[in-house]
C-alpha cells in the first residue's frame, strides 16, 4: 500500500453523486441504528421464548469474539489486498485505500450503510437458516455489537484525545499502522489479535515526510495534543 497521505483533508471517491453520498456516514449512525435494532431483536427472542438468558450470556460474548476475528481478517486480508490489476486496485482504493490517503475524513471513518445493511442481513439470514435460534440469535447480536464497538473505537481513535492508558496505547497502535507500518497492527478495536498473530509493530522515531511535506514524527506528536 502507498504510504502517501494527506492530513486534515478529504477527497472525492466517486464521480457519481449518489455513490459519493452513499460512501459517507456520520459516525453516530451505527450506534443509533444497530444498537436499538439488536436490543429489540434480543428482547423479541427472549420474550417469545426463541432464546434464553443462559444462551444469551454464552453466545453474545462468542459473537463479540467472532467479530474480533472477522475485524482482523477483513482488515488484513481484504482491506490491504491490492491485487495486480486495475479492477482489484480500484476495489482496494474504495474499500480502504482512501482511508489511508485521507485518514482524517470524519465522514469515512465508519462503514457506510450501503455495505453494512446487506452484509448484516446476509449474516443474519445465514445464521437463521441454521435453525437454532436459541443460540444463533444472541450470537448474531454479539457480532453486530462487536462491529458497532469497532466502528465507534475507530472513529474515536482518529478524532478524540484518549484519556486512559488503554486508549493512548490503542491510538498509538493504530496511528503506527497508518503512518509507519501499514503492513502491521491490523487490530483496531484491540491490540491482542496482533500479539496473537505476530503482526504487531512499533513506529520508528522518525518516518520521513508526508505527502503534504510535513515531518511525520512531529505530526503524530501534534495530533496527540489536539
Amino acid at each position: 500500500m502507498s504510504r502517501s497521505y494527506y492530513r486534515h483533508q478529504s477527497g472525492r471517491m466517486f464521480e457519481n453523486a449518489l455513490l459519493e453520498a452513499c460512501s459517507k456516514l456520520h459516525p453516530a449512525v451505527p450506534v443509533l441504528l444497530y444498537v436499538p435494532l439488536t436490543v429489540g431483536l434480543l428482547g423479541w427472542g427472549l420474550h417469545g421464548g426463541r432464546t434464553t438468558v443462559g444462551a444469551s450470556v454464552l453466545f453474545v460474548p462468542l459473537g463479540l469474539l467472532t467479530w474480533i476475528l472477522m475485524e482482523y481478517c477483513i482488515h488484513r486480508f481484504f482491506f490491504h489486498w491490492e491485487g495486480k490489476g486495475a479492477v482489484t486496485r480500484r476495489v482496494h482504493e474504495i474499500a480502504h485505500g482512501y482511508h489511508h490517503k485521507y485518514p482524517d475524513d470524519s465522514q469515512r471513518l465508519v462503514m457506510p450503510l450501503i455495505v453494512t445493511v446487506p452484509l448484516s442481513s446476509l449474516i443474519g439470514g445465514l445464521l437463521w437458516l441454521v435453525g437454532r435460534p436459541t443460540q444463533m440469535l444472541p450470537y448474531f447480536v454479539g457480532i453486530v455489537w462487536g462491529y458497532v464497538a469497532y466502528d465507534t473505537l475507530h472513529w474515536a481513535t482518529h478524532h478524540r484525545t484518549p484519556r486512559t492508558a488503554w486508549g493512548r496505547a490503542l491510538r498509538a497502535h493504530h496511528m503506527a499502522h497508518h503512518f509507519a507500518t501499514p503492513d502491521r497492527n491490523f487490530g483496531i478495536s484491540n491490540r491482542w489479535m496482533d500479539m496473537l498473530m505476530g503482526s504487531g509493530g512499533r513506529r520508528p522515531k522518525r518516518e520521513g515526510t508526508m505527502a503534504s511535506g510535513e515531518d511525520a514524527g512531529s505530526e503524530e506528536r501534534s495530533s496527540l495534543k489536539a
